[in-house]
């Protein structure tokens, strides 16, 4: 079977950390990984081609690919389009039009990176906690929205801006029973994360969550406010095994969790629909001020692939190849400067991916 994988590179650093990904997939060719790419333009490069950030010919072509491989979007100088014609939009619609509900996003401190995170070595080492995210709700896609004039109270007559936080049972139950399912494959336990002592709507959450829970019985599930899960998160976060929430809360807490790591540079994602399709990319974003410079870290957008083989593909012996390359070069190779300590030889964009060439070739 050959595997179409729909390659949108972005914005920024997008277009080389993708390369590298693309490198390591195609080396695994020559032992009967059989993968075609065709990539097309998303975000703000979109925008300048073609006059909108997710061009119809875009997203025709990730429906007609078997999973998509996603760099990153983002460009400063076009903040001050309107904002369906933002760059950022682009993942916003592409997720919504894919039905991308339920967002993976693991953070593991790699023994070799325990000494690169901001946090003491003891505090960190071993951590490997899975964030799941609900990713096409919440207040990032809730109607109505906007900027309107203040109806009442002491500031009538003045412009606010405002955002409607929603979730329909259906949305929850779904993301819940992937999060549980999630939990069964490793530790059985399961934080659901949400703020119900001040909003109903995850007050509902919690609620839905709870109903859920009766189907998996031999998995642990508690609750936590996301105030307190993200102190817990630096204060003892071995402490959670598989952690559900909401879109709001799980972009925030898991770019907590990130430099837990020691680098963004390091987290991957995947983002599913019912069907396992799946659109991969690392968390981090555009970083334009390296852009084009040969600086960034491809290890993110390398275990997004390593996620796609896994997740959509089935194919867990390339996904585990590409991880134990992953884990051979942060041993013995070279590194990228957001995870360069002395006594390693430092390296580019590039030279990561050369790097994981040759741990590969070596297996």
């Amino acid at each position: 079977m050959t595997y179409k994988i729909a390659v949108l590179p972005g914005d920024g650093i997008g277009p080389e950390i993708t390369a590298q990904a693309v490198r390591v997939l195609e080396a695994l060719r020559s032992d009967g990984l059989n993968i075609e790419f065709e990539q097309a333009l998303i975000g703000g490069a979109a925008y300048r081609a073609h006059g909108e950030p997710l061009p119809e010919s875009t997203l025709a072509l990730a429906k007609a690919s078997d999973a998509v491989l996603f760099g990153s979007v983002g460009d400063f100088s076009l903040d001050t389009l309107p904002r369906h014609l933002r760059p950022e939009q682009a993942i916003l619609g592409i997720r919504k039009a894919l039905n991308l509900f339920a967002n993976f996003r693991p953070a593991v401190v790699y023994p070799e990176l325990a000494d690169a995170s901001s946090m003491r070595p003891e505090v960190v080492a071993g951590m490997d906690i899975l964030i799941v995210r609900e990713l096409t709700g919440d207040i990032y896609f809730g109607q109505p929205r906007g900027v309107r004039e203040c109806p009442d109270g002491p500031f009538k007559g003045q412009r606010e801006g405002f955002d409607t936080m929603r979730y329909a049972e259906g949305e929850v139950r779904r993301i819940a029973h992937v999060a549980f399912q999630a939990a069964q494959k490793r530790g059985k336990k399961l934080c659901s994360v949400d703020k119900a002592n001040v909003l109903e709507t995850t007050q509902f959450w919690r609620d839905v969550v709870t109903d859920v829970a009766k189907e998996y019985p031999e998995v642990a599930l508690s609750h936590m406010y996301v105030d307190n899960c993200a102190m817990q998160l630096l204060k003892d976060p071995k402490q959670f095994d598989v952690i559900v929430t909401g879109n709001l809360f799980g972009d925030i807490l898991s770019d907590e969790a990130s430099m837990l790591t020691g680098s963004i540079g390091m987290l991957p994602s995947a983002s599913l629909n019912e069907s396992n399709f799946g659109l991969y990319e690392p968390i981090h974003g555009s970083a334009p001020d390296i852009a084009g410079k040969d600086l960034a870290n491809p290890m993110a957008t390398v275990l997004s692939a390593a996620m796609m083989l896994r997740y959509t593909f089935g194919l867990e012996e390339y996904a585990a190849r590409i991880e134990r390359a992953v884990q051979a070069v942060l041993a013995n190779g070279p590194r990228t400067g957001d995870i360069w300590r002395e006594g390693k030889e430092r390296t580019g964009t590039s030279g990561m991916g050369g790097a994981l060439l040759k741990a590969l070739a070596a297996q």
